[in-house]
């Protein structure tokens, strides 16, 4: 199926990233182009889950033309959850002539930001209770990645909107292999079977994207997915629940994660990112490739809006600061 952008739609987008210009001329849907426009794209489309707070209807709408106009075409610093930039972001791999596909991931439930839910794979000894309803919750298909499969067979993992611990760059889909990610955060994927799982072939074995904080710490795994493409309607069954469910973490906090870019020493189009800069609800915190610290707290809406603007340089319609009165994430 065609890209729902065209040739001036997809130079846009170019533009707003950002992209060096020696790619934009005739773009050739090569490797070193995947990873040139990941960078990009994390650095300039911060993931934000604002849409389901600033906004009256608090529904998040994922029409590839709304998209396109609310986080390029507008401009105003916005971005989106996971399936607005994912959507978005398969639509330009595949104007450029990529071949990619979206598929449904499956995440685990967090304490204190620490993935502990059933999804647990057995490589990972980390204890776990299975009976935690806090463990249990968002485990089923609730986020989504690009695969791009290239003319030798090889495939990527390219996932631009996990937030502040997705993966910095495309990976290969081979078991195994690690890569640094940001700071000292080391990623890989691995093919494996989850604990809920009763049918266990080879065939039936998951990627399952997992990290470690340094070397000398255990594997553990933050989401696992089998690859099998998920279509337009599959999305707006997931985007239902994540905006209407009562369990949706997305409707109780207010999220924004922007990674920060820089151009790499001695280099004249070449870009790196070097830190990230999140706001969970009122709290601005701020990792530069060491520690986390914390910049800002916000004490009111007009504070939170105020930041937003300065720190991520999200710009907010009146009629969007107006959406979040009265609703449960209002900072009064």
């Amino acid at each position: 199926m065609a890209s729902a952008y065209s040739a001036e739609q997809l130079q846009q987008f170019f533009h707003h990233v950002e992209l060096p210009q020696r790619f934009r001329e005739d773009p050739a849907p090569t490797l070193e182009l995947l990873k040139v426009l990941h960078v990009h794209t994390l650095s300039t489309l911060p993931y934000e889950n604002l849409s389901i707070h600033y906004n009256k209807e608090h529904t998040i709408t994922l029409e590839p033309q709304y998209l396109f106009r609310k986080i390029v075409t507008d401009s105003r610093g916005r971005g989106g959850f996971c399936m607005e930039i994912a959507i978005l972001y398969n639509h330009i791999l595949r104007a450029i002539g990529f071949d990619a596909y979206t598929a449904g991931v499956r995440t685990r439930g967090r304490l204190q930001g620490v993935p502990l839910g059933t999804t647990r794979v057995v490589r990972s000894r980390l204890p776990f209770d299975a009976t935690t309803p806090l463990q249990r919750l968002l485990e089923a298909r609730n986020h989504i990645v690009n695969i791009v499969t290239f003319p030798d067979g090889s495939k990527y993992h390219a996932d631009v909107a996990f937030g502040g611990d997705g993966a910095t760059m495309p990976m290969p889909l081979v078991d195994g292999l690690v890569h640094q990610n940001f700071g000292t955060q080391e990623i890989r994927l691995i093919r494996d079977w989850i604990p809920l799982q009763v049918h266990r072939t080879e065939e039936s074995k998951l990627w399952i994207y997992q990290y470690r904080n340094g070397r000398e710490l255990e594997w553990n795994s933050f989401y696992s997915f089998p690859g099998v493409e998920f279509l337009d309607l599959d999305w707006g069954v997931v985007n239902f629940w994540i905006n209407e469910n009562s369990q949706s973490h997305q409707r109780v906090n207010v999220l924004v994660i922007k990674f920060l870019r820089r151009l790499k020493q001695g280099r004249d189009d070449t870009y790196e990112l070097y830190g990230k800069r999140m706001l969970v609800n009122s709290t601005i915190k701020e990792n530069l490739g060491g520690r986390t610290g914390i910049i800002q707290e916000c004490k009111s809406e007009s504070d939170r809006i105020a930041a937003l603007a300065h720190h991520f340089g999200i710009k907010l319609a009146r009629e969007e600061e107006e959406g979040i009165r009265g609703y449960v994430s209002d900072l009064g």
